[in-house]
C-alpha cells in the first residue's frame, strides 16, 4: 500500500513550475526577461534579485523557476538589445502557459523541443515585436 497522497495532473509540480534558463547573451537582456517573468508569475527570486554576468572565460547561464499556475495580467512589450534564446523545462501545460505569456511580450518562435513522458523542454527564441 502506498501512503503517498495521490496527485492529479493539475496539482503536480511539473504542471505548475517551469525552469527557465538563458545562456550567453547580454546581462541586461536577461534582466529584461526576468523582469517580465517576475511581473507575471511567482518565482524563486526575490524582487530586485537580478542576474549578473559571472565574468571570466566561462559562459554565464541565468536560471529562474516560475510558478505558472496563477499568471497575472499580461505585460506590455519589452525591448531586447538582441534576440534571446530561452530554454524552458516543465510539464506540457506549464511550458505552454509560459510560452503564451511570453508571446504577449515578445515575438516568440519555437526553435526546438525535447519530449519526455510528463515533461518537455522547449527552446524559444525571443525577439522584439
Amino acid at each position: 500500500m502506498n501512503s503517498t497522497p495521490e496527485q492529479n495532473g493539475a496539482d503536480h509540480p511539473a504542471d505548475q513550475q517551469v525552469v527557465v534558463s538563458l545562456g550567453g547573451g547580454d546581462a541586461q537582456d536577461a534582466r529584461t526577461v526576468f523582469d517580465v517573468l517576475a511581473a507575471a508569475f511567482d518565482s524563486d527570486r526575490r524582487p530586485g534579485d537580478l542576474p549578473d554576468a559571472s565574468g571570466g572565460a566561462r559562459p554565464t547561464v541565468w536560471v529562474i523557476t516560475v510558478d505558472v499556475s496563477g499568471p497575472r495580467p499580461a505585460a506590455t512589450p519589452a525591448r531586447l538589445s538582441a534576440p534571446v534564446t530561452v530554454d524552458a523545462q516543465g510539464g506540457y501545460r506549464a511550458v505552454d502557459r509560459l510560452r503564451d505569456h511570453l508571446t504577449g511580450v515578445f515575438a516568440v518562435s519555437v526553435v526546438g523541443t525535447a519530449a519526455g513522458d510528463q515533461e518537455q523542454e522547449a527552446r524559444l527564441r525571443l525577439e522584439n515585436r
